[in-house]
Parts: structure tokens; C-alpha cells; sequence
């Protein structure tokens, strides 16, 4: 791959149709019942500060059917109309992801990507949808993406975010040929962090046991997520941070100005586990689930 395009689409979730909704749900679904609960769903409406407002267009953000109907809707808008691109039009590789209304696609030739961009912005605007402005790029990206760009004076390759990582181009420790790192995105471990510290600062007249069991559980659930390999200093930083905001609670539970950081650590080595890589690189997946 030598392109990227990370697609927004702009209020996905507060633009969807319910017309379009229920015609897709209906192209597999006959039950009526399953139909008709759909539709309640739908137009159940919005109540905040306690006033009720009707929803013509859209599914509530964060709702228990919104994922749901999201991944029913963009199979029908996208993945079988990318499908098809891909066969009938591509000429070079082309490669899809896409989770909910997070997508990405990969590209060999540039002239196919842009293509691919201008059919897809007409391909939303039939279903009353477009995609963000500024969140929308197509970007250089791939194993040749560095020597291009040095040899025009452009810089390093462009980065993007997908799913809470963000991936960049680099090379093997060892063999130096070219891989994709992931390292967590500054958005999600700065808001993660702010929630433990919210929860700290709650908890902060508790047992020390009762948090420091509470904490690793926390600290164990990041890991198993983001213990992506090429991501362990991301993971180091998030566990010293997670250390330093349960001191300075602590401190400010002990009403004492100053505390060694030695006196901490035991209690830190104790509760909060140490980082280490729990995903396998996705050349090894994909050949453990491929074998051929």
C-alpha cells in the first residue's frame, strides 16, 4: 500500500435515515415483530432536562442498538459497494477496514485512491451523509512513502488514528525492513488518565488495598487493549503517570507536603503490574488464522 484515505463521516450517527434504515433491515429481516421494534426504536426520541424531543433522523450516540444498526447501514452504503469497486474498477490493491463508522482503505495507485474518494463522497450524498472536511486525508503511507518524500524534501510520512492507535511507518529493531508501529493516541491516554484521576480523587479516603486492587484491574484492562507490539513505552508512560497520580493523592490524603517516591514504591511494584506486549504482530495472526 502506498496511499491511505481515513474517512470521517461528519454525524454519522445523527444523520443516518430511518427510511433507509428499515429498507435495509427489511432486505433480510421478514419478522415484523423484530421490524416493528426497530421502528419504536428509532423514533423513541431524545429526553434531556427533562423534555422530550422527536428524532426524525439519526440513532442515539452510545446507545445498546445504535452499533447495530450502524454496522447494518454501512454494509449496504459501503462494504458491498466497496466490494465491488475493488473488483471492477481497481486495477492495483486496494485494502478495506472498517469498524462501526471508523473506516480506513489502503490504495496502490494514487489516481485510484483519489477516485475512490470523489465515488465515495457522491456514494454518501445519496443517503444524505458527507464526510468531514478536515478529518478526511489522504495521505502517503508504506514502505516507500519515506524515500519519496526525502527525495522531494517533504518531511517524514503523515501518520493516522484508527481505533485509539496511532500508525506511523518505521523499520524492524533487527532487520530494519519496514513495518507499521502502533502507539496509543495522545487523545485516548490523556482521557483515560483524566477519568483514574477523577476515580482517585473519589476514592482517596478507601483502604490502600481496596484501591490498589480497583487500580490494577484498571491498569490490566489498558494493557489488554493497547499491549500492541511497538507500543511498550507508551505503556511505561501510562503506568508512571498512573504511579505518579496515585501518589500526589495519597500525599494529599497524608496532609504532608513532601514524601520520598521510594517510600511509594513498594506499594506501586505491589498493585500496578509492569507493561509488556500481549498481541502478536499481525503477520503472525494473520498466518495462524491462514495457514495455507
Amino acid at each position: 500500500m502506498n496511499w491511505v484515505l481515513d474517512a470521517d463521516i461528519r454525524g454519522f450517527f445523527d444523520n443516518l435515515s430511518h427510511e433507509w434504515t428499515m429498507k435495509f433491515i427489511e432486505h433480510r429481516v421478514a419478522d415484523q415483530r423484530i421490524l416493528r421494534l426497530t421502528r419504536k426504536w428509532l423514533k423513541a426520541g431524545v429526553s434531556e432536562d427533562g423534555q422530550w424531543s422527536e428524532t426524525k433522523l439519526g440513532t442515539p450516540q452510545g446507545a445498546v442498538a445504535s452499533p447495530l444498526i450502524a454496522n447494518v447501514y454501512l454494509h449496504y452504503l459501503f462494504d458491498l459497494w466497496a466490494d465491488v469497486w475493488r473488483k471492477k474498477v481497481a486495477k492495483g490493491d486496494v485494502i478495506v477496514v472498517r469498524y462501526a463508522d471508523d473506516l480506513v482503505v489502503g490504495f496502490q495507485h494514487r489516481t485510484e485512491a483519489e477516485r475512490f474518494l470523489n465515488e465515495f463522497r457522491e456514494r454518501l450524498a445519496k443517503f444524505g451523509l458527507e464526510l468531514h472536511p478536515d478529518k478526511t486525508r489522504l495521505i502517503e503511507f508504506g514502505r516507500f512513502a519515506a524515500r519519496d518524500r526525502k527525495a522531494r524534501e517533504e518531511g517524514k510520512p503523515e501518520t493516522f488514528t484508527f481505533l485509539g492507535f496511532t500508525h506511523y511507518c518505521g523499520q524492524r529493531h533487527k532487520s530494519g525492513t519496514f513495518t507499521v508501529w502502533r502507539i496509543t493516541a495522545k487523545k485516548r491516554m490523556v482521557a483515560k488518565l483524566k477519568a483514574i484521576k477523577a476515580e482517585l480523587q473519589r476514592r482517596m479516603h478507601d483502604r490502600m488495598a481496596e484501591v490498589g486492587a480497583w487500580l490494577r484491574k484498571v491498569v490490566l484492562g489498558y494493557y489488554q487493549y493497547h499491549a500492541v507490539p511497538g507500543n511498550t513505552t507508551q505503556l511505561r508512560i501510562f503506568k508512571l503517570r498512573v504511579c505518579r497520580l496515585w501518589q500526589s493523592v495519597l500525599i494529599r490524603r497524608s496532609q504532608r507536603a513532601q514524601m520520598r517516591w521510594e517510600r511509594f514504591t513498594p506499594v506501586l511494584n505491589r498493585w500496578i503490574p509492569p507493561p509488556r506486549v500481549l498481541h502478536p504482530y499481525p503477520d503472525a495472526r494473520f498466518y495462524a488464522t491462514h495457514p495455507s
